[in-house]
């Protein structure tokens, strides 16, 4: 099995190894995919919320030719082999030098070491449990088993983390046996324990936490560089906590402070004003939106009465059939709405041609008794479309070639079902 190397030194961005096996993982178009295990490594493979380390294999050849082999994920199978994913292979029993991306492995411990940080003091606090941990591209998240958090305590949580942090509080690991840990874990000096047997490994933030894990660590809680709590949302009856640490923070708030300098540009107010400027328009919009309704309501009770004005009875009906270009299906349906609400014996088949399919509305008046959605529904299920709606109004969508056919057979069946009651 392999030697894991960042058990002992997570701060190990190089080291020379042997490859043990090869396997194909894919071939497609000509490009093959290959895991490669190694007799020792400190890449890390994919576990417990944190992701992988990627770098490099470099193989010399006997004339001296160097093979640089670039490892893009390491992930660890049921027997506990480390596999690294390469697209070029190498024979079992090539030496080799391995460098890890160290940038990315930097990364990672400073947002792993700050949710152990981040998770202790919210259990300590707030009687908040962590559930889960992801350390994503962009930022991290813990999950924690309550409810809501005031935001004012979120900011104390914050202002702790980061008290602890200018503390500088040595971070170090050690591997116990399990009934030891469970000794811990029993009396309340272990946060919590894996269901699994054999040795186990403990990180501990002097004065702060003890907790089993497997991943990578910083070795004091300065190298953290600093946390920023971002956001919190309720997720499956818990509360999720959005963070980032160190250079992740930095960058995160040198983009949130452009974006927010991007805005009060926008809006031509210093940046202290932004909120208050949102809210002023916000509300301005708010108020727009009510009157740009009533406006349409107006002009559809205006249009309604217009359209009335132009048509006569015949045989019982007054048939206002229009389609409408410049007019969106909610407008149209609002209009429908309108004449049906005249008083009179009116058939409303309206239509908006803005898209396509059109949107078709059917609507009655007056003592007309007709069903509007059975008839709708009948008329579109022979096309093998489906619409409907109620006895007074109803909607569905063809293509603009089938729109005239269609208000012929509800024109129809419309005037069927008046001669019937009639």
């Amino acid at each position: 099995m392999v030697n894991r190397l960042y058990y002992n030194d997570s701060f190990l961005a190089s080291f020379d190894a042997t490859v043990t096996d090869i396997r194909l993982v894919s071939r497609m178009g000509g490009e093959a995919l290959w895991q490669i295990a190694l007799d020792r490594s400190a890449f890390y493979p994919t576990s417990g919320g944190q992701p992988y380390d990627t770098g490099r294999l470099s193989a010399t050849s006997r004339n001296g030719a160097v093979l640089e082999v670039p490892i893009d994920e390491v992930e660890e199978d049921e027997s506990g082999e480390v596999w690294h994913l390469t697209s070029k292979p190498l024979v079992a029993g090539t030496p080799v030098h391995a460098a890890i991306d160290w940038e990315r492995r930097l990364d990672h411990m400073q947002q792993h070491s700050g949710q152990h940080l981040l998770s202790a003091i919210f259990s300590r606090e707030l009687k908040a449990h962590t559930v889960s941990f992801h350390l994503g591209e962009e930022t991290s998240t813990i999950d924690l088993n309550t409810a809501s958090i005031a935001h004012a305590s979120l900011e104390r949580i914050e202002l702790l983390a980061n008290r602890a942090i200018a503390d500088d509080r040595p971070v170090s690991m050690r591997t116990v046996a399990s009934d030891e840990a469970k000794a811990l874990l029993a009396a309340g000096e272990l946060r919590k324990l894996p269901e699994r047997e054999g040795d186990i490994r403990l990180i501990e933030i002097a004065g702060i936490d003890l907790n089993a894990c497997g991943g990578t660590h910083v070795r004091s809680t300065g190298q953290i560089g600093g946390v920023l709590l971002r956001s919190m949302e309720k997720v499956r009856g818990g509360l999720r906590v959005e963070f980032v640490c160190g250079l992740r923070a930095v960058t995160t708030a040198r983009r949130d402070f452009a974006m927010l300098a991007q805005a009060a540009a926008a809006l031509s107010v210093g940046k202290a004003d932004v909120q208050q400027s949102i809210e002023r328009l916000l509300a301005e919009s708010k108020h727009a939106a009510k009157e740009r309704q009533r406006l349409r309501d107006e002009l559809a009770r205006y249009e309604a009465a217009d359209l009335l004005a132009k048509v006569r009875v015949r045989d019982g009906l007054l048939l206002v059939r229009e389609r409408f270009a410049e007019h969106d299906a909610d407008y149209v349906k609002l209009l429908a709405s309108k004449l049906s609400a005249a008083g009179k014996p009116v058939l409303a088949l309206l239509a908006s041609t803005q898209q396509e399919p059109a949107s078709v509305v059917m609507a009655r008046g007056g003592e007309l008794k007709f069903s509007c959605g059975e008839l709708m529904k009948a008329a579109l299920a022979e096309l093998g479309l489906r619409g409907g709606g109620s006895a007074t109004l109803a909607q569905g969508q063809v293509s603009s070639e089938a729109l005239e056919g269609l208000f012929d057979r509800l024109e129809s069946d419309a005037r069927v079902g008046v001669a019937t009651v009639s």
